[in-house]
């Protein structure tokens, strides 16, 4: 958070882990749609490649990729569809074998490329249409993650092979061009998820490690935001990448202009760059207290016409009060209708978040309960997935309106770099624990998605009647 109020700037992210990548974590074990089939490596041949199962599957993967964009580029770019005619080739960077590459190495005639400059990353290069991988990288994050990460690696490459033939960002920004590629990725997932691949397999539960995937590949927080090699802050990736999950390739097409938000932005100053924009756990508590009623004051009247009742916020350890006769799992998080409070495990969640994930987990964490409470105070109802989707857009929606400024005339506070990525991260990681959202079950990816719609679109996204 920012004492000094600042307006943000667009900022671009730079890609740690795989240059020109997108990451995804997906679980191996649990099966989508249909049972899978290896591609014969003479029907798809990549230069270098092994027997491991890491290149089978990045087979498999592009494999299915140049069936998805034979389908969708003629229809969405008016042309034909043209393969990579440069190839694809698979580098091994612990134990690079000289000999499996012909003399130009991974690049081509008029761009040769040793292949150890492919360590550690996964690229295309421009220059002779290819596609290149290091498949130890994507083997040791595989078994971390899930293969699929595999997949949506080789998905976003594809994606800038699609870019290179309908052209690449006017504006010559990286950010642009790399969050595209995160939408290209999310709309062939969709389509793997919809049944529609022969090679690779997808369940929507499994999403919620793809976008966690994310965190590991976004930019470093407060980076250049016209850097080259901009990538995005972990919100505006999740985002590019759920857009093209829920929107599709037209999307993916129409909606990565010069006017789109990009929430990352670099550090103000060297304190804030010393603190990686976090307040004390304090402040941001007590600025946490003063922007939820300011903000739904002014929400409620609109949404039910009348004034707005706020409840008490208040802290406990360990062990949740009684609230009437309700039972069940110990709460974290709740909103107790019968005294009009909200109470938050100070000692279990909140302050844990605080050190694990940074200051705005806190806001994000004590809006999803304040939510459920302006909801029960307009007769809606708190306890279905209905109520848990429109809590987590209304908390987006909040957090935009302080990210935009909307405080500053009560609070010389705004967010800083990060800040929204952090309550991203607070929904994948405490989001789907019964202790905040009991007896809903709701993915991470659907609250995220929640989140997206009410931070990008505002109120009349989350079901309150605005």
């Amino acid at each position: 958070m920012r004492r000094r109020l600042r307006r943000l700037l667009p900022i671009v992210v730079t890609c740690t882990l795989l240059s020109g990548c997108v990451g995804a974590v997906v679980r191996a074990d649990a099966p989508g749609r249909g049972k899978p089939v290896d591609v014969a490596a003479r029907d798809f041949p990549i230069t270098g490649v092994s027997a491991a199962p890491i290149d089978q599957f990045a087979r498999n993967a592009l494999t299915d990729l140049n069936v998805f964009w034979a389908q969708v580029y003629p229809r969405y770019f008016g042309a034909p569809y043209r393969p990579l005619h440069g190839g694809y080739f698979s580098v091994d960077s612990e134990h690079i074998d000289a000999d499996a590459y012909p003399v130009t190495g991974i690049g081509c005639s008029i761009s040769p490329t040793a292949p150890d400059s492919v360590a550690g990353n996964a690229f295309y290069d421009p220059s002779c249409d290819s596609i290149a991988y290091d498949r130890s990288l994507l083997a040791e994050l595989s078994s971390h993650y899930g293969r699929f990460l595999v997949a949506v690696v080789m998905a976003h490459e594809f994606g800038h092979a699609m870019q290179d033939r309908f052209g690449f960002a006017a504006s010559g920004r990286s950010i642009q061009d790399e969050t595209q590629g995160d939408c290209f990725a999310g709309a062939w997932t969709r389509w793997v998820d919809d049944g529609k691949a022969t090679h690779v397999v997808l369940r929507i539960p499994e999403l919620d490690d793809v976008l966690r995937g994310f965190l590991l590949l976004r930019d470093q927080v407060g980076s250049d935001p016209n850097d080259t090699q901009a990538h995005g802050s972990y919100f505006d990736r999740v985002s590019a990448f759920y857009e093209g999950f829920d929107g599709g390739v037209r999307s993916c097409r129409d909606d990565f202009g010069t006017r789109r938000l990009f929430t990352a932005a670099s550090f103000a100053n060297d304190l804030e760059y010393a603190n990686q924009g976090n307040a004390p756990y304090g402040d941001i508590v007590t600025w946490t207290e003063q922007t939820l009623p300011l903000f739904w004051t002014s929400t409620f009247q609109r949404a039910f016409g009348r004034p707005f009742r706020p409840p008490a916020l208040t802290r406990f350890d360990g062990t949740a009060p009684r609230c009437g006769n309700r039972s069940g799992p110990d709460r974290d998080l709740s909103y107790c209708a019968s005294d009009s409070t909200v109470y938050y495990d100070d000692t279990d969640l909140i302050e844990p978040a605080y050190d694990n994930i940074g200051d705005f987990a806190v806001a994000a964490g004590l809006s999803l309960p304040y939510a459920l409470a302006a909801r029960s105070e307009g007769h809606l109802s708190v306890g279905d997935r209905a109520a848990v989707r429109s809590a987590v857009c209304l908390t987006g929606w909040y957090t935009h309106q302080w990210y935009g400024g909307a405080f500053r005339t009560s609070l010389d506070v705004t967010l800083s770099p990060g800040d929204v990525d952090e309550a991203v991260e607070f929904l994948l990681t405490y989001g789907v624990d019964r202790r905040v959202f009991p007896d809903v079950s709701t993915s991470g990816f659907e609250l995220v998605g929640a989140f997206r719609q009410g931070f990008l679109t505002g109120g009349p996204a989350c079901g309150i009647g605005l």
